[in-house]
């Protein structure tokens, strides 16, 4: 097949063309979307995050304790009498004394505290760890994000470069035909030396660039694997995203300040430092609780003694002075606060400029796929013509070379352009917060983090983790 014909079937295949039994772009996101080890990872870390909500509700709750001891205890009592005898009160006497008895000391005491007022600290506590967890739920979006958008690179990474491996090989088998011509050419007083040592100059850098070729495959194929799972096998073509995207860039800037997760987890997080602030001014105020305690002791003091008892206190805890620590604690964090509120302004001007950036870069693909289709229909007509113009002897052998090479090259752009055209469409319904499972419609009723933190955040107890 000539290089016309390869180049034809490829790109064909590239941008079109069915592959039976292949697997297709969205094949390999809901590989990387229900496998990814970054992912999962970033969905436990989630979880974990989900239990600071009951760890906060638990400051309001009771807390019961109990205590026990027992234990051997040897006693040994010497005491000392001194009798006088009444008739001479001179002459006296000392008894000794010695009891020496064997016990076992036993205790037991459960202590009970309920919280009544503690200045609404595990209130504000509670808020913060909510807000936290849906700040936390943005950034498994963006997760979530980038690896599915990882995932669009490095498959359509793998046709380029396949495409680009075989326009390379065909180029070396071009050249090998070219120049067995080229040498019978010479033998037959044609030609020089001169063109000869072109053409085997030609088909040293064309063999240099397969291997360039092949190596940077062999780069891609590691990177799919990476973030898909499995080898490339056989791909289908992949296709542009087209159909999610807004009609205009500002309708997509819209879009995107209100619903892309680097912004939301932004603003969550600026909620989570102004309810950390009040939770921290409830160091202030005072606390109130009611203090239980049932207790018995046995042989403690001696052999049979016993003791049972019981109280119920009420617990009034006013702080007066505490080194200026709560005070220094506010301020920092208020401080830490106005920096939240700065980070949101920071994540929307981020946005914006993504939108911007890769709306941009969508376009360009679009006139870089029309450029080079007019540039590959130049070339073909410029080789054809040299290469007819050099049999009437007008055209050198350097001259077919470079028509040939600037053939190659139009074709390897249209590749390239063609990949940027589908990875840019992704890449801009990514940069509006959209490129996400239930977007794409890959795993109905895929991953939901909500599950889990309704499992978890009324549990008063159970340390085992709930399914999910």
């Amino acid at each position: 097949m000539s290089m016309r014909g390869v180049a034809s079937v490829l790109i064909c295949f590239f941008l079109g063309g069915g592959a039976t039994h292949a697997e297709t772009l969205m094949g390999a996101m809901r590989r990387a979307y229900n496998a990814n080890p970054q992912l999962n990872a970033g969905r436990a870390e989630l979880r974990a995050i989900d239990e600071r909500v009951p760890q906060a509700e638990a400051g309001m709750r009771p807390r019961v304790s109990g205590d026990a001891y027992l234990g051997v205890q040897r006693n040994r009592l010497v005491t000392k009498q001194r009798d006088v005898d009444i008739n001479d009160p001179t002459n006296t006497s000392v008894t000794k004394n010695i009891q020496n008895g064997d016990s076992l000391p036993r205790s037991a005491h459960l202590t009970f505290e309920q919280p009544i007022f503690d200045g609404f600290k595990a209130q504000n506590e509670t808020r913060a760890a909510e807000s936290g967890v849906f700040a936390g739920r943005e950034r498994l979006r963006l997760t979530e994000q980038r690896i599915l958008f990882d995932a669009v690179t490095a498959y359509m990474n793998v046709l380029r470069d396949t495409a680009a491996l075989k326009l390379q090989e065909s180029n070396v088998a071009v050249l090998k035909e070219q120049l067995r011509q080229t040498r019978e050419r010479y033998q037959y007083g044609q030609i020089t030396l001169t063109d000869v040592a072109q053409v085997e100059a030609r088909l040293a850098g064309g063999t240099s660039l397969a291997g360039a070729a092949r190596a940077t495959l062999d780069a891609s194929i590691g990177v799919y694997r990476k973030t898909v799972g499995v080898e490339p096998t056989k791909l289908a073509p992949g296709a542009p995203i087209d159909r999610l995207l807004p009609k205009s860039r500002e309708e997509a800037e819209r879009i995107a300040q209100h619903e892309h997760p680097f912004i939301l987890a932004a603003l969550h997080e600026a909620d989570v430092a102004d309810l950390d602030i009040k939770a921290l001014e409830a160091d202030f105020m005072p606390k109130l609780s009611i203090v239980g305690d049932v207790f018995t002791q046995t042989d403690i003091s001696g052999i049979g003694n016993r003791n049972v008892g019981a109280k119920v206190l009420g617990h009034l805890n006013v702080p007066i002075y505490e080194g200026g620590l709560t005070s220094s604690r506010v301020r920092q964090a208020k401080e830490t606060a106005g920096q939240r509120r700065f980070d949101a302004d920071v994540a929307r001007a981020e946005v914006l400029s993504l939108v911007r950036a890769y709306w941009g870069a969508l376009q360009a693909a679009k006139t870089q796929i029309s450029a080079a289709q007019t540039q590959i229909a130049a070339a073909e007509r410029a080789l054809y013509g040299v290469r007819e113009e050099a049999k009437a002897g007008q055209r050198t052998t350097l001259e077919i070379l470079i028509a040939q090479q600037e053939l190659l090259y139009a074709r390897i752009a249209l590749l390239i352009a063609q990949r940027d055209r589908v990875v840019a469409s992704y890449a801009v319904l990514s940069s509006l917060g959209r490129l996400s499972s239930g977007w794409l419609g890959l795993t109905p009723g895929g991953y939901d983090p909500a599950i889990h933190f309704e499992q978890v955040k009324d549990l008063w107890g159970d340390p085992t983790t709930p399914d999910r």
